[in-house]
C-alpha cells in the first residue's frame, strides 16, 4: 500500500520583498495549525529562497505573479488562504481551485467569503494577516518575524548598507543627501555597501560616484535575495527609505534607521525597539507619485546623522 497523499494547503502572496516579509508570522501560523497538510506558497520566483529561511513555513513554492490565475493542476486544495488583500479579484483566483476552505477577509462580492475577518485599512500590515487568521482559529504571532541566517557567507561583514532606492519616485530620498550620509558614515569609520536591485544600479553608481567609494562597494543588482540576506543578517545596521531591505534588518535584529515619507510607519515600520529608528515627518501622502513626497523632503541629513549616534547593536 502506498500513503494517502497529504492534503494541500496553498497560501497566496504574489507581492514584493517587504510584502513577503511582514507575512512571515501568517506562514509560520498556518504550518503550526495544519502541520499535516503540504503547504505550498505562491509568490515570485525570486522569493522562493527566502522561503526556506522562514524554516518549516512551507513545504514548496510556485512562482506567482499579482492577479493571474493559478495553473489548474492545483485545482482541488483542502485550504485556500489569501494573503494578497481583501479581494474580490485575489479572492476568485482562489476559488477557481475550488477549495474546500476559504481563509480570506469578507468581501460583499465574494459569497464563500461572508464569514471571513473585516478589512482594516488603518492597520500594520503585519498585524493583519495575522487578525484575518486569528479569526479563522489560526493563532498567529505578529512578532515571529525572524528567519534564519543564509549558510551562505555574506559580501562582506560588519557594513553599513546605504540603501537609496525605492520602487517609486515618492519615497526616493535625494542622493545628495543619501550622499552626505554617506560622508558621515565614512567618517566614522564605517564601511559603507550600497545596495539595491539591477532598476536601482543606476542610482547606487550615481551615489558612489559622489562619495568617492569604489565599484566593490556597489552590490545594487549584483546579489540574490538570499545573498541579500546575509549581508543584512550580519551587517553594522541598514540606513533606508520604506522598502523591502528595512523588513530584513527587523527579521535579522539589525539596527536600522528608516526614512518614511508618503507612508506612515503605523502601517509599515519596524517593530518597536531602541535598535530601530523611524525617521517620519507626520505627513502621509501618494506612495506612487511621481515626485518625491513633501514629508519625506521634510527629513533632513541632520535627522539622519543623529539617528545613526544612536542605532548600534
Amino acid at each position: 500500500m502506498t500513503d494517502a497523499p497529504r492534503p494541500r494547503l496553498l497560501a497566496l502572496r504574489p507581492l514584493g520583498l517587504g510584502d513577503f516579509l511582514t507575512g512571515v508570522p501568517a506562514y509560520r501560523a498556518l504550518a503550526r495549525r495544519f502541520p499535516d497538510h503540504e503547504r505550498v506558497l505562491a509568490a515570485p520566483a525570486a522569493l522562493h529562497g527566502l522561503a526556506r529561511l522562514a524554516g518549516d513555513a512551507f513545504d514548496r513554492a510556485i512562482d506567482a505573479r499579482p492577479l493571474e490565475a493559478l495553473p489548474a493542476e492545483w485545482r482541488g486544495v483542502d485550504v485556500a488562504v489569501d494573503l494578497h488583500g481583501k479581494g474580490p479579484a485575489s479572492h476568485r483566483i482562489l476559488l477557481a481551485l475550488e477549495p474546500k476552505r476559504l481563509i480570506a477577509f469578507a468581501n460583499a462580492e465574494i459569497p464563500a467569503s461572508a464569514g471571513g475577518a473585516r478589512f482594516d485599512d488603518d492597520e500594520h500590515e503585519v498585524k493583519r494577516w495575522c487578525r484575518m487568521l486569528a479569526h479563522a482559529d489560526v493563532a498567529a504571532d505578529p512578532s515571529d518575524l525572524a528567519l534564519a541566517v543564509p549558510a551562505e557567507p555574506p559580501a562582506m561583514r560588519g557594513a553599513t548598507i546605504v540603501h537609496a532606492g525605492a520602487a517609486s519616485e515618492s519615497r526616493r530620498w535625494p542622493i545628495e543627501r543619501w550622499a552626505a550620509v554617506v560622508r558621515h558614515c565614512e567618517a566614522r569609520g564605517e564601511r559603507v555597501v550600497l545596495t539595491g536591485d539591477a532598476n536601482e544600479r543606476d542610482r547606487a553608481d550615481a551615489l558612489a560616484r559622489a562619495t568617492g567609494l569604489g565599484a566593490e562597494r556597489v552590490l545594487a543588482g549584483r546579489t540574490s535575495l538570499v545573498q541579500l540576506a546575509a549581508l543584512v543578517a550580519h551587517a553594522r545596521r541598514v540606513v533606508a527609505g520604506d522598502t523591502g531591505i528595512a523588513h530584513l534588518a527587523s527579521a535579522y535584529a539589525t539596527p536600522s534607521i528608516v526614512l518614511f515619507g508618503p507612508t506612515s510607519p503605523a502601517h509599515w515600520g519596524p517593530p518597536a525597539a531602541s535598535r530601530h529608528r523611524v525617521l517620519w515627518a507626520g505627513r502621509t501622502g501618494d506612495p506612487h507619485a511621481a515626485v518625491v513626497d513633501p514629508g519625506l523632503l521634510a527629513i533632513d541629513v541632520r535627522d539622519v546623522v543623529t539617528a545613526i549616534s544612536g542605532s548600534e547593536r
